[in-house]
């Protein structure tokens, strides 16, 4: 990305920057609750555009996650784990996501791992949806940053 790692960092760490850039095409985000500290939460839900039957974790409408910043080194790596809120076993259990941001000659690289990926989550949506977020986060820091 054409932006530095601060400016990528401060895209995560900023009230309501998160609602802009993280859901993926397909979904509106709204924050619930923001607390951008080591050791703590947020907690946001994504609501989907086109509506159908059965399409969310959460309702049919939409998901919702609470998500815990066990470890953040600022301007450098952001770890979460991410439990999504749902009465489906298939969605159940923790899933951690690692970001890290590397200082390049034309900017950052951004580099994201997820691991313990809920089994109900299809692996090629969940690779459409990271690559949607990414592409999102790249024109929010772009633009701004």
């Amino acid at each position: 990305m054409q932006a530095s790692p601060e400016a990528i960092y401060q895209a995560f760490a900023e009230p309501g920057a998160m609602e802009r850039w993280l859901p993926p095409g397909n979904m509106t985000g709204e924050m619930l609750h923001f607390d951008f500290r080591e050791g703590s939460t947020y907690r946001m839900r994504l609501t989907y555009k086109d509506q159908q039957a059965g399409q969310g974790k959460t309702s049919e409408a939409f998901d919702e996650m609470e998500v815990r910043l066990p470890r953040l080194e600022p301007n450098h790596r952001i770890e979460q784990e991410v439990l999504f809120e749902s009465d489906d076993p298939a969605f159940e259990g923790t899933m951690r996501m690692v970001w890290t941001f590397e200082p390049a000659d034309s900017g950052t690289i951004v580099t994201v791992r997820a691991e313990n990926v809920p089994a109900g989550i299809q692996p090629e949506n969940h690779e459409a949806g990271m690559k949607s977020t990414l592409d999102n986060l790249t024109a929010f820091v772009e633009q701004d940053g």
